[in-house]
């Protein structure tokens, strides 16, 4: 088959600036390029656009704009959240233990293994079911000797799967361990109401929901004390140094302002689109198994195992035909390694290097769905025809 047309089905990984956010940013490039600190009226214009920006943005998550502290990414926004938790309760004589689970983001484990490894804070790993959604007896026994923070994932970037952010937080609560959670894929397609979630930090990033890449934020419930692991200024009241990057934080308001405003019409248009791919893929593809859970899982989201298929050789398949889309397993120098939230889940290490995402988002047609899903199952077949037969 001749590649007919481009098909980005990796929305997950990130999105498209919409053009009324590039709109609503460009001003702040040339026209309002004080510095927000600044006393002067150049600066007084980029320090009210910010502040305009936080009201929106806590409007949009039901919370103070105070408790609204703008970074450079949900990475930054976890390690925040975690080492100045951590760092804190240690401060403070408090229990010095951190809680996650396998399948978090590399910026949530990674900050947890540092600080277990580097500081001997102590950790626990709770384990998962089969969809990836945490075991909740086993948090809830994990964190019945209380603890500086938890950290649970809102959904699975590779399985697409949603926790039950308000019963984990109650939990947490209850052994006064703050609880924190990545909410980077949950935006724009989630509730982000915090009184609802019952968090007490959460992260986001705008390049997943149509802002631009390098600006996120870190919901920090009122009274909770962080200690900042960024040095400098004094800013965002003295949490996080570093000079406000105006017209990003002016994009990331705007790119959240309009996926709430039209979140129901985008997500039932996403659930179609998603579903056709499930149904599809399941139905022509006798290797195929969905992963992540059938009914919690994300609008855009969908996820296969492809037991048998070399996943790495079938998206470069899938690129020659101008098909994007993303592989659950890590690929350094051609050697695959196997997706870590598939083996959490229980999957064989190679069954966890056949892991297949494919995401959809606002740009997203049938048609390019059709011929996706047309090249995928020529892919497929033709890898497996080359598994069969034997070596010269």
């Amino acid at each position: 088959m001749r590649k007919t047309r481009d098909v980005y089905l990796d929305y997950s990984a990130s999105t498209p600036v919409d053009p009324r956010v590039l709109e609503a940013m460009m001003p702040y490039f040339s026209d309002v390029y004080g510095n927000p600190s600044s006393t002067h009226r150049y600066g007084r214009e980029a320090d009210r656009a910010i502040e305009t920006a936080r009201e929106t943005v806590a409007a949009i998550l039901n919370c103070r704009p105070a408790e609204i502290i703008f970074t450079s990414g949900g990475s930054e926004s976890d390690n925040l959240a975690l080492r100045g938790a951590a760092w804190r309760a240690r401060k403070q004589g408090r229990p010095a233990k951190l809680i996650t689970s396998p399948v978090e983001h590399s910026a949530v484990s990674g900050a947890v293994q540092q600080l277990g490894d580097v500081m001997d804070f102590e950790t626990e790993i709770v384990p998962v079911d089969r969809y990836g959604l945490i075991d909740q007896a086993a948090y809830a026994a994990a964190s019945a000797d209380g603890g500086a923070v938890a950290s649970v994932i809102y959904a699975n970037n590779e399985l697409g799967s949603v926790n039950d952010l308000p019963a984990l937080s109650r939990i947490a609560r209850a052994s006064d361990i703050l609880f924190h959670t990545d909410a980077v894929q949950a935006g724009g397609q989630l509730t982000l109401d915090v009184e609802q979630l019952g968090v007490d930090m959460l992260s986001l990033s705008a390049h997943k929901f149509y802002g631009p890449k390098g600006v996120g934020i870190l919901y920090l419930r009122e009274g909770v004390d962080l200690v900042p692991t960024q040095t400098g200024g004094g800013h965002e009241a003295g949490r996080r140094a570093g000079t406000h990057n105006t017209p990003f934080i002016v994009g990331l308001a705007k790119a959240l302002q309009l996926a709430y405003a039209e979140r129901e019409e985008r997500n039932a248009r996403f659930r179609r689109l998603r579903d056709r791919i499930i149904d599809a893929v399941l139905g022509r593809l006798p290797a195929a198994e969905l992963s992540g859970h059938p009914e919690r899982r994300l609008p855009s989201h969908a996820s296969f195992v492809l037991n048998g298929i070399d996943v790495n050789a079938l998206l470069m398949h899938l690129d020659l035909k101008g098909v994007a889309v993303s592989s659950g397993s890590a690929c350094m120098n051609g050697n695959p390694e196997p997706a870590e939230s598939l083996l959490a889940a229980g999957y064989t290490a190679e069954q966890a290097k056949s892991g297949l995402r494919l995401s959809v988002g606002l740009g997203t047609t049938e048609a390019d769905i059709d011929y996706a899903l047309d090249v995928l199952v020529a892919a497929v077949g033709k890898l497996s025809r080359l598994r069969r037969e034997p070596a010269p």
